[in-house]
C-alpha cells in the first residue's frame, strides 16, 4: 500500500470505496438539518421532499427511516462501483461495514445513530502522503472515520503521515447559522429559517468544521469553499498546517459546503461545472481553464419518491463523477445527457449504475477516497 494522491484526474492506482451496508436511516437533529439545509428546504419545488418541513429537535433528533428496498439497491450499486473499479485495474480497499445493530454514539450533550462509512470523501482529505481527518459537521458521522482506521493504520505503517484536525464538541451553539439564515439557494429564493439553537453547559462558541469535499485538489494548489465562520476556522488551520508546500485559494460561498457537485477537474485545463457562473467564482488563475457545462438535469432521470422519502442532494448530483485518468470518467448510467456531453468532449465514459443518489447524499466522487494516483505535487496553475 502506498499513499500518494495530489489530484483527481491522473492515473488511479488505489482507492477506498465506501460501504452502504446497513444504511437504515438518518438522525434529523440540528447538525443534520443545517448541513443539508439547502437541499431539504431551499428548492421549493416538486423535486424536494418531504414538502412539509420537519420540526427541528436540537440535540436529540428524530430518526428518519430509509425504505428497505432503497437501502438494498444502494448497497447493490455501491458493490458494483467497487467491482467496476477492480475490473479497470484499480486496487480497491473497503472500510469496516457498520453492523445492523450498531449502538448509538454520544458526545457532550448529544446522542446520534451512526451511519455507514459511505460518503468517505467528506471526513478525510488526502494530500500527497498525508491523511488528514477533517472536523465533522454532522453528529451521526462523528465516529465515521473509525471504520477506516484499519486502512489508515496500514498506510501509516507503509510510510504515510496521519493527522486529525481539532474535533468540535457539536453543541447547538457550535454551528454558524449565517449561511442558512442569509443566503439564497442555488435554484433561487430564500432558504427557510433554522430553529434557534439551545444552550448547553459544554458550549465553547463557534467551532471549526471543514469537510474534505470542500477542497478541490490541483497538485500544489487547493481550492477551498468557505460559506461561514466554522469553515474559515478550518481553512486557517489547514493553511498553517500545510505551510508553504501548497497554495490555498479561498472561494466564498460557491455552495453551502461541498463543491464536488459544483466543479471537478477532469484533466489539467478542463473543469466540469454546474453552470457558466462557476468560472467567476473561481480563483483568477483558474478562470482561463475550459469549463464544460452539461445540460440541465432531466427530472425523468430520477426515481419518483413518496412525500415521506428524504431527499438530501440537488438534481445536479450526477456531476459528482470519478476520473480513472485524464481520459476515462465513471458517470452514472442514469444520466445519459452528461455521458453524451463528456463523450463529445473526447472523454471515454464508463457507465455505472447509481439509482438513489438523491436519497443518500452522494455520487461516485463522494463514495470514494483515492489514495494513490500517478500525479505529483505539480504546478498546474502558473
Amino acid at each position: 500500500m502506498r499513499l500518494h494522491s495530489h489530484d483527481d484526474f491522473t492515473p488511479l492506482k488505489e482507492i477506498i470505496v465506501g460501504s452502504a451496508e446497513n444504511y437504515l436511516g438518518h438522525d434529523r437533529d440540528l447538525s443534520f438539518e443545517l448541513f443539508h439545509h439547502e437541499n431539504l428546504t431551499g428548492f421549493r419545488s416538486d423535486w424536494a421532499y418531504p414538502r412539509l418541513a420537519q420540526a427541528h429537535a436540537g440535540s436529540r433528533g428524530q430518526n428518519w427511516a430509509v425504505k428497505q428496498r432503497y437501502a438494498e439497491e444502494l448497497h447493490e450499486d455501491v458493490e458494483n462501483l467497487a467491482a467496476t473499479l477492480t475490473d479497470l485495474g484499480v486496487t480497491v480497499h473497503r472500510p469496516i461495514p457498520l453492523p445492523p445493530d450498531a449502538a448509538r454514539i454520544a458526545g457532550l450533550g448529544w446522542e446520534a445513530t451512526p451511519t455507514p462509512a459511505l460518503n468517505i470523501r467528506d471526513n478525510t482529505l488526502i494530500l500527497g502522503d498525508q491523511i488528514i481527518e477533517t472536523p465533522p459537521a454532522i453528529r451521526s458521522r462523528y465516529l465515521e472515520t473509525q471504520l477506516l482506521h484499519g486502512l489508515f493504520r496500514a498506510y501509516q505503517q507503509a510510510g504515510a503521515r496521519w493527522t486529525v484536525m481539532p474535533r468540535p464538541t457539536l453543541t447547538d451553539l457550535s454551528f454558524d447559522l449565517s449561511y442558512a439564515r442569509d443566503a439564497a439557494t442555488t435554484l433561487g429564493g430564500p432558504t427557510e429559517p433554522i430553529a434557534d439553537p439551545q444552550p448547553s453547559p459544554y458550549d465553547v462558541g463557534l467551532e471549526m468544521m471543514l469537510d474534505g469535499a470542500q477542497v478541490l485538489r490541483l497538485g500544489r494548489d487547493l481550492v477551498v469553499n468557505v460559506a461561514q465562520n466554522s469553515h474559515e476556522q478550518g481553512l486557517d488551520w489547514l493553511q498553517r498546517h500545510l505551510g508553504h508546500d501548497y497554495r490555498v485559494h479561498r472561494v466564498w460561498r460557491m455552495a453551502d459546503n461541498h463543491i464536488d457537485s459544483m466543479v471537478l477537474a477532469l484533466r489539467p485545463g478542463v473543469f466540469l461545472a454546474r453552470h457558466d457562473g462557476i468560472r467567476d467564482l473561481m480563483p483568477e488563475p483558474l478562470r482561463s481553464w475550459r469549463y464544460i457545462v452539461p445540460p440541465e438535469p432531466d427530472e425523468g432521470a430520477f426515481p419518483v419518491y413518496d412525500d415521506a422519502d428524504l431527499v438530501l442532494t440537488s438534481p445536479y448530483i450526477d456531476l459528482n463523477v470519478l476520473s480513472v485518468d485524464e481520459h476515462r470518467v465513471l458517470v452514472n448510467q442514469e444520466c445519459p445527457s452528461l455521458a453524451k456531453t463528456l463523450e463529445t468532449e473526447g472523454f471515454n465514459v464508463v457507465p455505472v449504475r447509481h439509482r438513489h443518489r438523491r436519497l443518500f447524499g452522494g455520487g461516485f466522487h463522494c463514495f470514494t477516497l483515492d489514495t494513490c494516483r500517478d500525479g505529483g505535487l505539480v504546478d498546474y496553475v502558473s
